[in-house]
């Protein structure tokens, strides 16, 4: 355990990677008693730890239910789009020539991306997707909207686990990731920028009509 972490930061971080990689999903209940056991912490240890998810926006706490992983709706799709444009585009109009180890960072989670949608493990694609664009907002070089993001990631990510066929929902776009990666690469701040836009108009409106009453059966 790093340094300056508390046993409930630490339970807090684990949690809020394992929504992250998909290994929790929205609705799903979490058990105080089962965390206990699992994390071998006092039952206020993972009451801090809970309380911080529900401050994140992660976990609701449901009458008679308990603490459930929140499900999200239209109007936090919205919001969470308005902070990834303010974001990630802000991060590709300021940034410098990439570096090869932001580069390589980026790289790294595309072909993770590919990995995964080879074998079809769809939960993986989207999960590292979203790592690719943490770099992007890595780019800020600003550890506060590094972790903020974080938090958006972990959030979008429990928007993507209700897509009916997530095969469907995540094939298209590691190609266009691809593409925002190499204009940068090339320099190419405008048409980079202009990529992403589109990427995230596009990416809004297919979570927007996913969630719409009318696509439940």
């Amino acid at each position: 355990m790093s340094s300056g972490l508390s046993l409930a930061d630490h339970i807090t971080l684990e949690l809020r990677a394992d929504i992250i990689g998909g290994r929790l999903l929205p609705g799903m209940a979490l058990v105080e008693n089962d965390l206990v056991s699992a994390y071998n912490a006092s039952r206020n240890t993972i009451r801090e730890a809970l309380h911080r998810l529900g401050q994140e926006g992660l976990t609701l706490y449901v009458r008679n239910k308990g603490v459930m992983v929140r499900r999200l709706g239209s109007d936090d799709v919205r919001d969470l789009f308005k902070v990834r444009r303010t974001l990630e585009l802000q991060a590709i109009s300021a940034s410098q020539p990439l570096r090869d180890y932001q580069s390589d960072r980026m790289l790294e989670a595309l072909e993770a991306t590919e990995l995964a949608r080879e074998r079809e493990d769809w939960r993986a694609v989207g999960t590292h997707s979203l790592a690719f664009h943490q770099h992007i907002v890595g780019l800020l070089r600003s550890p506060l909207f590094d972790e903020f993001f974080t938090n958006v990631v972990a959030q979008l990510r429990l928007v993507f686990c209700t897509a009916p066929d997530e095969s469907r929902f995540q094939a298209p776009w590691l190609a266009r990731d691809r593409q925002i990666h190499d204009l940068l690469a090339d320099g190419d701040k405008r048409a980079a920028g202009d990529a992403m836009s589109l990427y995230l108009d596009d990416s809004e409106h297919l979570l927007l009509q996913m969630l719409a009453p009318s696509s439940h059966h």
